[in-house]
């Protein structure tokens, strides 16, 4: 899959993956307002402005720029980390006060923390309502985490970047799905699923582009719902939904329930 395969499904209001990452977001940009940015804050704007101005405009795209908004968030990510009793809440409060949008429609960065012992995170990066978007994986023992990996279209060039959410998956080990391209009124979503081994990000398994699509994330593993035929004439009418449930086994992703649901009517 190459990124300029999925354009069209880019809008200006991102949905369905925002809607709670958003809300928290902009509760820390709105005390952020309280003070005038740091000149952190201030390198990193310009920096984030000229990755979502180069997207937008389609120019060619700076992978040394990226990098480099990438390492000012790995530098704010790991000190807090690091510390004796790291705080998400605290650090992605902190995070948030580099969003620059208002609102933070389609930008923010996030720590989420995945499996593993000892425990891995991650931080997703989203530049903006036009992209890029990247994914940087922290492992090391307790006290000393590192960069071990990342996630972006130059480590994995048929990447798509454009906007996404990750659903961290139960277990022993740091697996976890990204969200991507459910920007449209029809829900359609690319679905990715990954391990990381501490220094690669393993590609497990990725889907095909699923329209009506929903999900969820348990102990049993992760549940995907979607339609399996769709009526491209009939305003997202599905003759045919599926439910389908992947879980890690045996070293391996797996399907390992699939179902068939009700058709789903078209959307009003």
């Amino acid at each position: 899959m190459h990124r300029m395969g999925f354009a069209w499904l880019r809008t200006a209001a991102i949905t369905a993956v925002c809607s709670v990452a958003c809300g928290s977001l902009a509760i820390g940009v709105s005390a952020a307002r309280q003070s005038a940015p740091s000149p952190q804050v201030s390198s990193f704007a310009k920096l984030a402005a000229q990755l979502t101005s180069a997207r937008d405009n389609g120019d060619p795209e700076s992978q040394s720029v990226q990098d480099q908004a990438l390492e000012i968030l790995d530098g704010v990510a790991l000190q807090q980390l690091n510390a004796a009793s790291p705080d998400l809440d605290a650090i992605n409060a902190r995070l948030a006060t580099f969003v620059a949008h208002q609102p933070p429609v389609g930008e923010g960065y996030e720590v989420i923390r995945l499996g593993g012992t000892p425990v891995t995170y991650s931080l997703l990066a989203n530049f903006g309502p036009g992209g890029p978007s990247a994914i940087r994986l922290y492992s090391g023992p307790t006290g000393h985490l590192s960069l071990g990996g990342h996630i972006d279209r130059y480590a994995q060039k048929d990447f798509l970047d454009d906007y996404m959410a990750i659903v961290a998956i139960a277990g022993s080990e740091p697996l976890f799905v990204t969200v991507a391209g459910r920007t449209d009124d029809l829900q359609t979503g690319v679905f990715t699923a990954w391990r990381f081994d501490g220094t690669h990000a393993e590609l497990l398994w990725t889907s095909d582009i699923l329209e009506n699509s929903s999900y969820q994330s348990g102990p049993d593993g992760f549940v995907l719902t979607y339609c399996a035929d769709a009526d491209p004439g009939d305003g997202g009418a599905c003759s045919t939904m599926r439910r389908d449930r992947f879980a890690w086994q045996g070293g391996a992703w797996k399907r390992v329930e699939t179902a068939t649901l009700p058709p789903a009517a078209p959307r009003q």
